[in-house]
């Protein structure tokens, strides 16, 4: 495995060539003055010392509101990413399998190798990327321990429906299997509808950890605040597992956060349509210069079909050219696999001021008008 990721390697790339970067995920728009503000004041009239260990009792209160569960459901993590750890590390003993779902977030794999883990691969299927689960079941052995989820899925910004979440709870049941479900990307679902999680189907409401984002929430990806909300049981191994990995969290931005999460709900519509609006200027310029892109919901990212854009399939090779040739920065979606990769697909981030997504498109456009 690649000691250093394909998300390093295309930013810096970008960087060395001066080219936009629609690769990495982060937004250049401008962050949320309220939440800003919010940790400005908590560095200077709050607690800049050690808060407890699952977290401030604000904000745990605060997350417990968002979700309708209770505080004692609720660990903050330094960011998802130490969530997924924390649950990983709590859940998985040495020898256990745990299936993985492709196109996948690249520190899966590595956690469960960590925790002595042994993945199991299923795929997603493209175009609409939707999960078979007659081929979930295939996957499941007498060792399987847990199943991994992303909903809504990056790179693929596709969600789970009931029906499948319904069925993977009824597959968890029958085998004694536990669901750790990434939903960092939960509030940028972007068509008006509400992601589902997994809290809200009742046969997984015991078994699963659901992992959160506030860096993803508020557009403050450096923040790295995070929790795990599961049944106390669940609760209290994640906590447990946490308090030797990184044991708390900076408490101003703790403080920050639970003052954002009451900021309402028109509050978060406003945000959300920030992204709304730049996914639709990006697919309406892709799409007239001839790109094909594929439907999506969620997240800050669209997926493009190269072959059916008219451009060659090798999306690896395709974007290395895209930043040296056109000056954009693109991730492969094979970067995402680890086993039986789909080669025909690009990630572009949409999460960028209107004139740099419209750079980007020119760029692009004049380097597929070199195919056509």
């Amino acid at each position: 495995m690649s000691q250093t990721t394909i998300f390093e390697v295309m930013s810096g790339l970008c960087r060395e060539l001066g080219a936009i970067n629609l690769g990495q995920g982060f937004p250049d728009m401008a962050e949320p003055p309220e939440v800003i503000g919010a940790a400005q004041r908590a560095l200077v009239e709050r607690s800049n010392q050690y808060p407890p260990m699952r977290g401030l009792p604000e904000l745990r209160g605060a997350v417990a509101g968002l979700y309708g569960v209770s505080s004692a459901e609720v660990i903050v993590t330094s960011g998802a990413t130490e969530a997924l750890a924390s649950a990983i590390l709590a859940l998985v003993r040495p020898g256990d399998e745990v299936i993985c779902v492709q196109p996948l977030y690249d520190a899966y794999l590595p956690l469960v190798a960590r925790a002595g883990g042994v993945a199991r691969l299923v795929n997603l299927r493209p175009p609409a990327w939707s999960l078979d689960l007659d081929e979930l079941a295939d996957a499941i052995t007498e060792r399987t321990r847990l199943i991994i989820l992303n909903t809504p899925n990056n790179p693929t910004g596709t969600v789970l429906d009931r029906a499948t979440l319904e069925g993977i709870g009824a597959l968890a049941q029958r085998h004694g299997i536990y669901v750790l479900s990434d939903e960092v990307w939960e509030a940028t679902v972007l068509d008006g509808s509400k992601s589902l999680s997994v809290l809200d189907i009742p046969s997984l409401r015991d078994r699963s950890v659901k992992v959160g984002s506030a860096g993803k929430i508020f557009s403050l990806t450096g923040w790295k605040i995070g929790w795990a909300v599961a049944a106390p049981e669940l609760a209290e191994r994640v906590a447990a597992s946490h308090q030797f990995i990184t044991f708390t969290t900076p408490t101003p931005l703790q403080w920050a956060v639970a003052e954002g999460l009451a900021l309402g709900e028109a509050w978060f519509a406003a945000h959300r349509a920030r992204y709304v609006a730049s996914k639709a200027r990006l697919v309406s310029g892709l799409s007239q210069a001839g790109f094909c892109v594929l439907p999506c919901v969620g997240t800050w990212f669209v997926t493009v079909d190269l072959a059916a854009s008219g451009l060659p399939t090798q999306d690896e090779a395709l974007a290395q050219r895209l930043v040296r040739e056109a000056g954009v920065g693109s991730i492969p979606v094979s970067a995402f696999y680890a086993d039986r990769p789909e080669r025909g697909y690009l990630r572009l981030c949409h999460a960028k001021r209107g004139e740099t997504l419209d750079q980007a498109v020119e760029r692009l456009a004049g380097f597929r008008a070199g195919f056509v």
